[in-house]
Order: C-alpha cells, then sequence, then structure tokens
C-alpha cells in the first residue's frame, strides 16, 4: 500500500500528519502538486511536480495510483476515479470515499455544483480546525491499522 496526496490544496497539519505516519508505519507517501513542497528528508517521502494546470496532479494520481492505495483528496470527482481502479480516497477532513459511499457523493458534489454555476450561492466548508485535523488523524490511523 501507498499513500497518494493531492497536495495543492491540502492543508499543512494533514502533511505534518501524513509525514509522522510514514515514518512510525514504514509507508511511501507521494506528494503530487503543482508547485514544490518542502518534505522532510526521508526515503519515505516524494514530491512529483506536475506542470501547471486544471487536473493535472489529479491526472497524474488516477493514472499511478493502484487498487489497495489510500488517496488523500479533497477533490471528489479525483476520489471517484480511485476509487473505481480500487483504492480508496481520504479527504483532509477525515471522511473516507469508498465504492459504497463515492456514487451518491458525486451526485451531491455535481448538483451542488450545477447550482453555483446557475448563480445559487451554496456558501463554502468550515474552516479546518483541531476537530478537522483529530478526525483526518483517526481516520488515517484506523486506515493503517487495517491495511497497512
Amino acid at each position: 500500500m501507498k499513500i497518494w496526496v493531492d497536495a495543492d490544496a491540502c492543508p499543512k497539519a494533514v502533511k505534518e500528519i501524513l509525514f509522522r505516519a510514514s515514518e512510525r508505519a514504514q509507508i511511501q507517501v507521494t506528494f503530487v502538486a503543482n508547485q514544490s513542497i518542502h518534505l522532510p528528508k526521508t526515503a519515505l517521502l516524494d514530491l512529483i511536480q506536475v506542470g501547471q494546470g486544471a487536473d493535472i496532479a489529479d491526472d497524474e494520481i488516477a493514472n499511478k495510483c493502484e487498487a489497495g492505495d489510500l488517496i488523500i483528496t479533497a477533490d471528489i470527482p479525483l476520489a471517484a476515479r480511485v476509487v473505481e481502479k480500487g483504492a480508496w480516497a481520504l479527504d483532509p477532513r477525515g471522511t473516507m470515499y469508498d465504492s459504497n459511499n463515492i456514487g451518491q457523493i458525486l451526485s451531491l458534489r455535481n448538483f451542488m455544483d450545477s447550482l453555483r454555476s446557475n448563480g445559487v450561492e451554496t456558501g463554502g466548508p468550515n474552516g479546518f480546525g483541531q476537530k478537522e485535523k483529530q478526525k483526518f488523524a483517526n481516520a488515517l490511523d484506523r486506515f493503517i491499522a487495517q491495511n497497512g
């Protein structure tokens, strides 16, 4: 099992949790981003820097991940793509996406996107705080314990 991170919009606190989890569980974590990001020097962490543009990092992750991998992303279409390949996706807020829930979540996301494109104010996510950080860490620990 390998962990892939959609790193451009990933909160710093989540990256730090991933650094520690990688070392503790000896799991390879690959960060994919449009820009350079600082990673601790360890053989377990790497960065794939892709070009600028919509979905380039998503395409890289979707093409390279394998069944059984875990993808860290808030991008629901990317989550749907990787789940279709037999991987799992974990939102930085701690929501796990799998074959049992991704269809409904993707449908809701597409519906909300169509509302926004028609000028309806739908609001955005709440801020990222300690509660979200803890929920993510707990979900990651559970996943590693069951699959690592």
